[in-house]
């Protein structure tokens, strides 16, 4: 589940990237066809925020024609970029919800014919609380959208994150005690920056215990697996 052999999107190529399959759909299908795009997951902390500068992976919520896919592949040959660089595997993840149309925001439309929407703050958060993974960047993120909100005057509140939840899941307890423990403590103690440094540093221990892990030749099959091996470790090494 963890690779080396993975390109790092940036804000600036990601939009580079967007425009050419922009341009490949509009050669496509021609102008009476839009499409939209939603941009979720990492894709959307680029766009939205700056305490992130990459990514490895598109995850999008999209609305095209059949031949979407097709173009999304050819822009990604010519570009050299892995299988599935732009891809909607989010839908079948247990953060997806079909109300984050309803929440997203416009971003961009390009060549007239491809709009892009994000979603950002409270919503966003919402969605990485869901999943919550200590492996990718889920709680480094939300504790880096906490924190960039607070530094720019527009602190989200408490209230905000239930009711995006509830918004989008149904209620607060369809996401984890312990991620429900984790957002009322951050923002209780509202030390955003200190709360961000700490769990940016766990995080990249945990990465790379488990590509130590990986290098023994153990297979990591899925995300049970997954938890089942860092639960292991911390009681090792408690």
């Amino acid at each position: 589940m963890l690779s080396n052999e993975q390109i790092e999107f940036t804000k600036d190529n990601l939009e580079f990237y967007l425009k050419e399959v922009a341009k490949e759909y509009r050669k496509e299908v021609g102008k009476k066809m839009p499409a939209e795009l939603i941009l979720v997951g990492g894709a959307s902390v680029l766009i939205n925020y700056g305490f992130r500068n990459m990514t490895t992976d598109i995850d999008a919520y999209i609305y095209a024609s059949s031949s979407m896919k097709d173009v999304i592949n050819r822009v990604g040959d010519r570009y050299q970029l892995p299988n599935g660089w732009l891809n909607t595997d989010f839908s079948k993840t247990k953060s997806f919800s079909s109300k984050i149309v309803q929440f997203s925001k416009f971003y961009k439309t390009y060549a007239n014919v491809l709009t892009i929407r994000t979603i950002e703050s409270e919503y966003l958060i919402a969605m990485k609380l869901k999943s919550f993974r200590q492996y990718k960047n889920d709680i480094s993120d939300i504790a880096g959208i906490l924190k960039e909100h607070e530094e720019n005057g527009t602190p989200i509140t408490l209230q905000q994150v239930q009711k995006a939840v509830i918004d989008l899941y149904g209620e607060m307890n369809s996401i984890s005690k312990e991620a429900q423990e984790f957002i009322e403590r951050s923002i209780k103690n509202g030390e955003y920056k200190k709360t961000y440094e700490t769990i940016v540093s766990q995080e990249k221990d945990i990465k790379n215990t488990l590509l130590k892990v990986q290098q023994t030749g153990t297979s990591i099959r899925n995300e049970e697996e997954l938890t089942n091996i860092l639960k292991a470790l911390k009681k090792k090494q408690k």
